[in-house]
């Protein structure tokens, strides 16, 4: 039995990118520590990938995760900002498959239900939640995004056992089996 579990929850962004990290000792959630990328001062969308990258291995190598759980992209009118999503989304992946930490990526309405119970609340909402939860007298970052990488995590924490529509790999193999599609 794992007496204390490490969970980084991510949300992938181009512009900012949130992390959050939980500590689960018997059940009991504690906040680790929340983190953003700033990536508007890079000059090309490559070097906000090969950041996001090492930024990503830095964080595990540090906490040492058990799992990684990101929100998945959600489907929008412009897809430029989609395709770069995807992209940052998958350097996140592959940073933690390249460490051998299982991921799982959840739905941005799934996260919210599982934070607020309306998987329609505004990131104010979740971040309000959060502030409630961890007991927090004012939120550690003003960055909505790095909150919403802890709600990653939370949604994960509380999702353990019952995960339904979500998909989970735990390492290369397992997301090529998972997502033939996704190999050329």
């Amino acid at each position: 039995m794992i007496s204390e579990k490490i969970i980084l929850g991510i949300d992938p962004g181009t512009t900012v990118m949130g992390f959050g990290i939980i500590s689960v000792k018997k059940g009991k959630m504690e906040m680790v520590s929340i983190h953003e990328l700033l990536l508007h001062k890079y000059p090309n969308h490559e070097t906000k990938l090969k950041y996001i990258f090492d930024k990503t291995l830095a964080l595990i190598d540090e906490y040492h995760p058990d799992e990684v759980a990101l929100e998945a992209p959600f489907y929008g009118k412009n897809v430029q900002s989609m395709l770069k999503l995807g992209r940052a989304q998958g350097v996140a992946m592959a940073a933690s498959l390249y460490r051998n930490i299982p991921i799982t990526e959840y739905s941005p309405k799934k996260i919210k239900m599982a934070i607020t119970g309306n998987g329609n609340a505004s990131k104010e909402q979740v971040a309000g939640m959060l502030q409630n939860l961890f007991k927090l007298k004012e939120f550690p970052t003003k960055y909505l995004d790095a909150s919403d990488g802890l709600a990653v995590a939370v949604c994960h924490h509380f999702n353990s056992g019952t995960i339904t529509d979500t998909k989970s790999y735990t390492g290369w193999e397992s997301f090529l089996k998972q997502n033939p599609g996704r190999l050329k």
